[in-house]
């Protein structure tokens, strides 16, 4: 699995904000978090406790182990297993982007202290290899000691807003530390999402998409190269394929056909060119492959729902 590839995969996501908190739970305890519209990261500081999802094996998590939700599943956070729960929106209602919460819940058993950050993406930007990826990755003590980058951030920032104020910075010290904590908490995850499609299982279809010649060498292009004139036949040339065996490998493994997979990289960076730029849409059409302002209308119109027009004014109301 080529670096850069999984960099293509992971940029066009945009992080746009970060909630995080600090929690110190006494066992016994519960928690149940509903889906949230973000990646979610939940790195045990101190203690243990158990995440439970619906029909999937409990996880224990340990001291210094981290578990990555990329799309936000429901699930339980516990100690011990098996515990009752209450809902994660009774203890912290508002968890809007930016913000920062503590959660403490008292009890007679040992202490778990535990950092929590919600990414907030562009969901219309993930990719459908991104999509594919499992409901939770766990990365137990060794992988994250095998990223020490890793590690020490998410230490230093387990520390950085803890509820006693012991590490609390100074109130001069606060200002842009909202920037700072989305870029510091934006690396966590690109480090934690690289890490753990290194133990991802063989049979996982995004690391074999990841890992195929063939496929993997489409999937470069297509995301670095999206404005050239693809057919199938010419992104199966690329992995020194037929068309045929091309077309079917690269549908089982990503998920989808190689010109619908084209079209959303396509589509992605439209959109990002009409939120972020003036640039005309007869340039935006050209940018991302169409020779035709009128073919780009109709396909982004397909695709969106609405218009090139009426999606960059609403953006920007």
């Amino acid at each position: 699995m080529g670096a850069d590839l999984l960099s293509e995969l992971l940029a066009p996501l945009r992080l746009q904000g970060v909630f995080h908190s600090r929690w110190s739970a006494r066992a016994p305890w519960g928690v149940a978090g509903e889906r949230e519209d973000c990646a979610l990261l939940h790195y045990v500081k101190e203690g243990s406790c158990t995440v439970e999802l619906p029909e999937s094996r409990p996880v224990r998590l340990g001291a210094g182990e981290l578990a990555v939700f990329p799309h936000g599943t429901a699930h339980r956070i516990v100690d011990p297993p098996g515990s009752p729960t209450v809902p994660l929106r009774g203890l912290l209602p508002d968890r809007e982007p930016g913000a920062v919460g503590t959660v403490r819940i008292d009890g007679p058993g040992p202490v778990t202290t535990m950092l929590c950050g919600g990414l907030h993406y562009t969901a219309s930007a993930a990719s459908p290899l991104y999509r594919a990826l499992p409901h939770v990755l766990v990365l137990d003590r060794d992988a994250v000691a095998g990223e020490p980058l890793l590690g020490d951030l998410l230490h230093r920032l387990a520390d950085a807003w803890d509820p006693t104020g012991s590490h609390s910075p100074p109130a001069s010290g606060r200002d842009g530390l909202e920037l700072v904590a989305l870029r510091a908490f934006e690396l966590a995850f690109v480090l934690a999402l690289r890490a753990a499609l290194t133990h991802l299982a063989e049979d996982e279809p995004v690391l074999r998409a990841l890992r195929h010649p063939a496929v993997g060498a489409a999937l470069l292009a297509v995301q670095t190269r999206f404005a050239e004139p693809w057919t199938v036949e010419a992104l199966a040339a690329e992995g020194g394929l037929s068309r045929s065996v091309f077309a079917a490998t690269f549908r089982k493994l990503v998920g989808e056909a190689p010109i619908r997979y084209l079209t959303a990289r396509r589509m992605q960076e439209a959109a990002r060119l009409l939120i972020e730029t003036d640039l005309p849409h007869s340039a935006v059409a050209r940018r991302v492959g169409y020779d035709s302002a009128v073919g780009f209308h109709v396909a982004f119109r397909q695709w969106y729902g609405t218009t090139p027009g009426a999606y960059r004014r609403a953006a920007a109301a």
